[in-house]
């Protein structure tokens, strides 16, 4: 099978990203009751061998996702720890504190937050594909950016990332986030070209 996608299917990226966006913010609307918006400000497309420069030795925060069904692989939000804190208080209703661990409590409401993002986010492009895409269990992580791609990429599994760099708005907290997501490229050209 053909990994070549014609660069006009761009577009149709494109409209995973927003679509997997608004079902997201639609998502931690209902759940927390707030407006909550997100916006995907930059897509890119790496090599998996260049992800952990592009991720750095800077410790992070990361939920990973894997998919049960096309185009399989895994998804994985990052955030910075600064923007974890605030998104894990303001689910909490909470101040956060200043120090550099994470409580059992913090720990649960960024992976709840990590899996309503990542659910919303594979709704999204479940709906402009028109079917269904399962995910598995969300797994915590906070290391070095390299060492999470080690965690959650499996070696010579996957050849390239797809990064959605977006930003997570309500009131009074904004937060930033990385999305990235590891499909099987074949699956994930077949799903583009159905579009």
């Amino acid at each position: 099978m053909s990994t070549k996608i014609d660069i006009r299917r761009l577009r149709d990226v494109n409209r995973l990203a927003k679509a997997g966006a608004e079902t997201v913010a639609e998502h931690l609307t209902q759940l927390t009751g707030v407006e909550t918006e997100m916006q995907i400000t930059k897509i890119n497309v790496l090599d998996i061998e260049d992800l952990g420069a592009h991720l750095g030795r800077e410790r992070v925060v990361g939920v990973n996702v894997p998919l049960l069904e096309h185009p399989h692989g895994s998804v994985l939000i990052l955030f910075e720890d600064e923007s974890a804190k605030k998104l894990a208080h303001s689910m909490l209703g909470s101040e956060p504190s200043g120090g550099p661990t994470y409580s059992e409590m913090e720990r649960s409401a960024i992976k709840e937050v990590g899996n309503i993002m990542t659910s919303g986010f594979i709704d999204g492009w479940a709906n402009v594909l028109g079917r269904t895409i399962d995910i598995s269990t969300p797994q915590l992580l906070r290391a070095e950016g390299d060492t999470i791609v080690e965690h959650s990429v499996e070696a010579g599994e996957h050849e390239i990332a797809l990064v959605f760099d977006s930003t997570l708005e309500a009131p009074d907290v904004d937060v930033e986030a990385t999305i990235y997501t590891f499909p099987n490229i074949e699956e994930f050209v077949e799903l583009i070209n159905s579009i």
